[in-house]
């Protein structure tokens, strides 16, 4: 499986064969549209391998940066229409909490991810039996001093907490465990959550591998909201 994730200042790919992952990865803001093929191409070259000897692809779906969520959708499109290829489709959000958990002691993430217009991408992930990051609640967008979140300890990771510490730490108080708001996603994160999905059937179609923005109105500025 392939994936790749754009969807903020970092850019990156990977490759998932029989358990192992390369990954190519680099924080470049506005230089996503120059580095993510060549990073493709890098790995299918050192893997010796063509698009359609993949069993499937996976990408990142946002929510994120317009821009970025839309680079990571229409390139992995570009190679799924070209060899007829099932596509899984991931939450960026999920690819954070991944990350962190893959090697974490923490059972429970609150996944944070600057929205801009003042507000912020959330979401909380848990640990499953297997390892993987599951879902608690919704994915949304919303003001920091609005989250939903369970009733258990967790860490607070991504962006999100850089820059709304003060309001997340004090509508979660003592179930904050800890903060690091330097995590980013990455698609060996994309290709781990991929690979489990296209297991569960969460491949689809080309044409239905779209991306999600969580805000409705994510073009708009401000003032039109």
């Amino acid at each position: 499986m392939l994936a790749v994730e754009t969807s903020t200042e970092a850019c990156s790919a990977a490759l998932y064969i029989d358990g192992e992952v390369q990954e190519r990865f680099e924080i470049a803001p506005r230089e996503h549209t120059k580095l993510i093929l060549p990073m493709i191409d890098s790995l299918m070259a050192d893997a010796e391998l063509k698009p359609q000897q993949l069993d499937a692809l996976a990408f990142s779906r946002g929510p994120g940066s317009f821009t970025g969520v839309r680079i990571s959708t229409a390139v992995i499109q570009g190679i799924a229409f070209g060899v007829d290829l099932p596509v899984v489709p991931v939450s960026t959000l999920a690819a954070i909490a991944q990350h962190y958990l893959k090697n974490a002691v923490a059972n429970c993430v609150f996944t944070a991810m600057d929205a801009r217009m003042g507000e912020i991408f959330w979401a909380v992930y848990q640990k499953n039996q297997e390892g993987y990051a599951e879902l608690i609640g919704e994915e949304a967008v919303t003001l920091a001093e609005n989250i939903l979140f369970s009733k258990q300890k967790g860490v607070g990771i991504g962006s999100g907490w850089g820059v709304y510490q003060q309001q997340l730490s004090a509508c979660l108080g003592d179930l904050l465990l800890d903060m690091e708001a330097e995590h980013l996603p990455r698609a060996s994160a994309i290709v781990d959550l991929g690979v489990v999905g296209f297991g569960q059937n969460q491949a689809v179609a080309v044409e239905k591998a779209m991306p999600v923005y969580l805000r409705d109105k994510v073009a708009k500025k401000e003032s039109e909201r």
